[in-house]
């Protein structure tokens, strides 16, 4: 089981002096060259907001500055291997700060640690306002409402640069989603599915995305949600089996993965309007 750490066990974890503050703390890393490269997984119990420069991850399609935005939630798990140390900034901040503000934004739930690929105008707009973060929280009576304030406004600017990141990746995120219709499709099909619902986290696992990053990515290119999708074939699917089989409609629910048929007709009058019976008679 990963070990849970708070801001300051954390910072000590990952060899940087710094304060035991347990609400916000900001790091230029570049003033801690012995940061710890490597890492078995643990968890967090607060929110990361990193800007890393020169660190070894996979290279975006599209052209790109050398700069990378991390965020991650409290729950997520991390764990590193890198060569070398890397440059840029972190924002470390107290859950209860910041909930009522992360919570309006998915890309908080990224927890495969998707990174975003900054352009070399985001690089900059980011940096400055990691800077001034940076520069309020050494100040001599830092403010933690204006470091807030700071940390809020990188989440605006990250789900416009995410955004961005979805359109210019256009040829890997198409695939995705045309990966995600097809294996809808087939879904019922797998002897190994029978019985058991479709799930967000199913179809995002096989694309090797976090939930919330899948979702964005489907929800971008085809304005529905996956789970929105997901109801639809199960629906069509359902009507297929109401009006090609002899099977029962408790039979039916429970092929299809419902664990009690009442659940079943619940949803199938309220997509469709008609109970399942009503729709196979009329």
């Amino acid at each position: 089981m990963a070990k849970t750490f708070n801001i300051p066990s954390f910072l000590k974890y990952l060899n940087i002096d710094a304060s035991d503050n347990n609400q916000i703390q900001v790091i230029h890393y570049d003033e801690h060259p012995n940061l710890l490269l490597e890492s078995d997984p643990v968890q967090l119990d607060f929110y990361l907001m990193a800007l890393k420069d020169n660190i070894d991850v996979a290279p975006p399609i599209e052209e790109m500055s050398s700069a990378y935005m991390f965020l991650d939630k409290p729950g997520n798990i991390l764990e590193w291997q890198l060569d070398k140390p890397f440059s840029g900034y972190a924002i470390f901040i107290n859950s209860k700060l910041l909930d009522k503000f992360a919570k309006d934004y998915s890309f908080s739930g990224y927890t495969r640690h998707e990174a975003l690929y900054l352009t070399e105008r985001e690089n900059k707009i980011l940096f400055d306002l990691f800077i001034k973060a940076f520069d309020e929280f050494k100040s001599e009576n830092a403010s933690n409402d204006v470091l807030i304030s700071y940390a809020t406004l990188i989440l605006s600017y990250t789900k416009n640069f995410y955004e961005r990141q979805f359109q210019d990746r256009s040829k890997v995120y198409n695939k995705v989603v045309a990966d995600f219709y097809k294996q809808l499709d087939q879904y019922y099909n797998d002897d190994n599915h029978k019985e058991v619902l479709p799930t967000v986290a199913h179809f995002a696992d096989k694309a090797n995305l976090s939930t919330n990053y899948f979702g964005d990515v489907i929800k971008h290119y085809t304005g529905q949600s996956p789970l929105e999708l997901i109801h639809e074939n199960i629906i069509q699917v359902a009507k297929k089996m109401l009006l090609n089989t002899k099977d029962s409609v408790n039979e039916i629910a429970y092929s299809l993965g419902f664990e009690y048929p009442n659940y079943f007709s619940r949803f199938f009058t309220k997509k469709t309007g008609l109970s399942p019976k009503v729709f196979r008679n009329q």
